[in-house]
């Protein structure tokens, strides 16, 4: 029964709510983790607020992180409160578990010197006009290896993309991702020309040399190579960071960067803002002593 419930209020999450496969894939491992712990309890009546203060303090001496024992919560209460909406629960057992604080670290970024390097490095045309497209537009590694050919508009240099929930914002692309896309264009159309593959996906704009969509583990590796460069362990998501940020420093709208970035909450985005000053501080004192 239990099972069932948890399969029910997945298909809520995906139906419903519209979150992507990746989010749905955690809550999964999340709900299916806790129901192992508690595998001699069958009915979802029986488990009590006790009960959820004991599994996570397992979580906690069998090394999760505190980041990971709040997703993991954060799971549990949204599938207990699910279950109270739909009357299968009278009372919500997770209703009062406290989630651990968080300590906020401030992302890391990619100097301007950095970014000027990088560029200068040799690249070829799909490696530069990935490199390029994520540092013009803030896209998330998940977003740039699903958008298709008609997400680009060359006509009025814009980026359609679904961001998290499936939510679509449109994002300006400048000149030189502009070149750097339209150079790897025509690489791509003699990719798919020699390819003899089956698994042929041309609707996508990124695909590798056998014209199948190219995957997150190639873009993060590409990038991480990019960071031995600068002696940086860096990822997809620093240069997410790193667009954000550099905005924000040249005189950038928060409530612009919020949307660009597809931030559901502005207080996510004034993250962004501390980097700013730090940024702007550590200048100072490098020059002023």
């Amino acid at each position: 029964m239990i099972i069932q419930l948890a399969s029910d209020y997945l298909s809520y999450l995906e139906i419903e709510r519209g979150l992507s496969t990746n989010t749905i894939a955690a809550y999964k491992n999340d709900l299916f983790l806790f129901f192992e712990y508690f595998s001699g309890i069958n009915n979802i009546e029986d488990i009590k607020r006790s009960h959820l203060s004991e599994y996570i303090k397992y979580l906690g001496k069998n090394g999760f992180n505190t980041t990971t024992i709040t997703r993991k919560i954060a799971s549990i209460k949204g599938f207990f409160r699910y279950l109270c909406s739909t009357k299968e629960l009278k009372a919500n057992p997770a209703l009062s578990i406290a989630t651990p604080k968080i300590s906020k670290k401030l992302p890391k970024v990619i100097t301007m010197d950095e970014i000027e390097k990088l560029f200068k490095e040799k690249m070829d045309t799909r490696e530069l006009a990935v490199f390029e497209l994520l540092y013009a537009t803030g896209l998330r590694v998940s977003e740039l290896v699903e958008l298709n050919l008609k997400n680009i508009d060359f006509k009025n240099d814009t980026i359609r993309t679904l961001g998290k929930g499936s939510k679509e914002r449109v994002i300006p692309l400048g000149a030189k991702a502009k070149t750097a896309l339209k150079n790897y264009l025509k690489e791509r159309e003699i990719d798919i020309k020699l390819s003899t593959s089956k698994k042929k996906n041309e609707d996508k704009l990124f695909l590798n040399n056998f014209a199948e969509k190219i995957n997150r583990q190639w873009v993060y590796s590409f990038i991480r190579n990019l960071g031995d460069i600068i002696h940086k362990s860096i990822s997809p998501h620093t240069i997410r960071h790193t667009f954000a940020t550099h905005l924000l420093e040249n005189g950038a709208d928060l409530r612009v960067v919020q949307e660009l970035l597809g931030h559901a909450n502005i207080v996510t985005t004034q993250l962004y803002t501390h980097i700013s000053k730090k940024h702007l501080k550590d200048v100072y004192f490098a020059i002023n002593g």
